[in-house]
């Protein structure tokens, strides 16, 4: 996996420093606490669903940038854990089932013939109606 710089802290960082703000200000201007900016800014906090929201419009992005740097964030940090790495590689790959042989298709159950024979009941009782009500749609009887 790629390792990427460009984590959620360091991005902030530099939109900071871009528009020459201070975690107190950047805090005003999105409507969250001080103390929260600074975790984020440190690299201590996520970036959640609401703070992303927050930053897009402040920052003009979108939510998803931010949800973004955070998810490769968390997964870069995660393929660094030894013991993560040692359960990934016990767990096999999934196998799909094969394929039912095309000639051995199953006959259909009595009951089964029986909601056939009722839609088809109900489509043609609903042509009738149609009918006798002078309704100009066509309706197949099969």
């Amino acid at each position: 996996m790629p390792k990427s710089a460009q984590t959620p802290a360091t991005i902030l960082q530099t939109l900071m420093d871009e528009y020459q703000l201070n975690p107190f200000s950047l805090s005003k201007g999105i409507s969250l606490s001080n103390s929260a900016v600074r975790l984020l800014v440190i690299g201590k906090a996520k970036i959640s669903v609401s703070t992303a929201l927050r930053l897009a419009k402040f920052f003009g992005q979108t939510p998803a940038y931010w949800l973004d740097l955070q998810r490769e964030a968390d997964i870069n940090e995660a393929s660094k854990d030894k013991e993560l790495q040692d359960i990934l590689k016990a767990i096999p790959k999934a196998k799909r089932p094969a394929a039912p042989k095309s000639g051995t298709a199953e006959k259909p159950t009595k009951k089964q013939k029986t909601s056939v024979l009722s839609r088809k009941t109900t489509i043609t009782t609903a042509a009738r109606t149609a009918k006798n009500k002078g309704n100009k749609k066509v309706v197949k009887k099969k």
